[in-house]
């Protein structure tokens, strides 16, 4: 065994002697809080907000605690410093102090600046709607070029604004306890409040949508090209821990693909009341239901996008929703995932989300119920063109999942990227690119053309 593969093996060990004793909070005051979360938690928050991933990886380091107040206060307090220098850019474009917007912003999900600011702020927005939160004050200034400092400060106040929210985010991870969910909800807001001021020069109406659902709410946002009639729609979900701004904010660089666009958090995640369990497919129907009533979408023309374990529910409505056109799997847990020996190896905090997601008081219950969700037998049911995608060495989940599904399933492809973890993170800004593509050429052929066949 190399040196790598028996550090990792160590590593695994550790997780899980800690994960069954319970013991991962002690173990953490002494290692920091890296060894025990997903091996891509860095990238991911790191892609998300523009941020750098070694100082995101010494603040994991310094952070030795994952008791809800303390975690959540860790991160709270980096997000604070953000918003502080998103105020203090803020306040050089309006040419007035704008102190404590955006934390009051935090609470009311609103916020009102003065209408000089708001023009530069949109000049911006497309700016940071194209390449992304940066992780430089330096990559920052590539990006907007010289002899425009007043864009320069707009785009270093929304280049904070969602670093801001994005560490809110890592505070709620991975949700179901009082100080996370507060967090959850100061992400959200953070993110409610951007909405209006970046989005009118995109081209794009970003609209906030609540579907009702058997006593629980759905709350996504539905993104619809401004001009032309009814488009097609895909529906977007991603999974454990995953929220709407984690989808929404990349997903704007795609704003001329002519498509509709709806986002919304997988069920039994964060904000619901019922927990996740095949019904939940209901839940995804009813959204269906919504989407193919609204008189800005296409109904006819539908494709779903699943992230992690929302890539799950995209393979399973690849066989169940029959109003499907297509649908793209992204590091979907299909069935391998859900056998007990996989639970080897997966932080506590993570097994303790699963038990939380899945409404179960103990780890053999959890077990059971994910049995439940295989879709092992079903593969051979898929009725529409499904992209599946994956990185070739998955940590978090089975890799061979994504195999088996792509093998199995009629008129499926995969996109296996080498060297590369759960959902192909490594590869973000790529298979984005490329699911993009695949969607549009399945769901807005050019005139006239015939719809393509198959999963290519």
């Amino acid at each position: 065994m190399s040196s790598s593969g028996s550090a990792s093996f160590v590593r695994r060990l550790l997780v899980t002697t800690c994960a069954a004793t319970r013991t991962t909070g002690l173990a953490a005051r002494f290692t920091g809080t890296a060894p025990f979360l997903p091996a891509l938690f860095v990238l991911r928050y790191s892609n998300m907000g523009g941020l750098d991933p070694a100082v995101v990886a010494t603040h994991l380091a310094r952070c030795r605690t994952f008791g809800d107040r303390g975690w959540t206060t860790y991160w709270h307090r980096l997000a604070a410093e953000q918003l502080t220098v998103a105020e203090s850019a803020l306040g050089r474009v309006a040419g007035t102090d704008l102190s404590g917007r955006l934390v009051s912003a935090a609470t009311s999900g609103e916020v009102v600046l003065p209408d000089v600011a708001l023009g530069t702020l949109e000049d911006a927005a497309v700016l940071m709607a194209d390449h992304g939160p940066q992780p430089t004050p330096d990559d920052v200034s590539r990006v907007v070029g010289t002899g425009r400092p007043e864009v320069l400060d707009a785009f270093t106040a929304l280049d904070a604004w969602v670093k801001a929210l994005t560490l809110e985010q890592v505070a709620a991870f991975p949700g179901h306890t009082p100080g996370r969910m507060r967090a959850y909800w100061r992400s959200r807001r953070l993110f409610d409040a951007l909405v209006p001021v970046v989005t009118p020069r995109l081209g794009v109406d970003v609209r906030p949508v609540d579907v009702p659902v058997d006593g629980d709410v759905v709350r996504g946002y539905l993104v619809t090209p401004r001009d032309g009639g009814p488009r097609p729609v895909v529906l977007v979900t991603n999974g454990l821990e995953g929220t709407v701004q984690e989808l929404l904010l990349p997903l704007l660089r795609y704003r001329e693909s002519g498509l509709a666009t709806f986002v919304m958090e997988m069920p039994g995640s964060y904000a619901y009341g019922q927990p996740m369990s095949p019904a939940s497919e209901d839940v995804y129907g009813a959204v269906v239901d919504h989407l193919v009533r609204d008189p800005r979408v296409e109904g006819t023309r539908l494709g779903v996008v699943g992230v992690s374990f929302g890539g799950y529910w995209a393979a399973r409505l690849a066989v169940v929703e029959p109003r499907l056109t297509c649908a793209v799997a992204c590091g979907a847990p299909t069935n391998r995932t859900f056998l007990p020996g996989n639970a080897i190896g997966l932080p506590q905090v993570i097994l303790e989300a699963l038990k939380a997601v899945t409404g179960s008081r103990a780890l053999l219950t959890m077990s059971h119920r994910l049995r439940t969700l295989s879709l092992r037998r079903r593969y051979r049911d898929v009725r529409v063109p499904l992209l599946v995608v994956n990185g070739d060495h998955d940590t978090l989940l089975s890799t061979q999942d994504s195999i088996d599904l792509a093998e199995q399933a009629p008129g499926a492809s995969l996109l296996l990227y080498p060297d590369d973890d759960h959902c192909a993170m490594g590869h973000y800004r790529d298979w984005l690119d490329a699911s993009q593509q695949w969607l549009v050429r399945h769901l807005a052929p050019p005139v006239d053309a015939p719809a393509p066949a198959g999963g290519d």
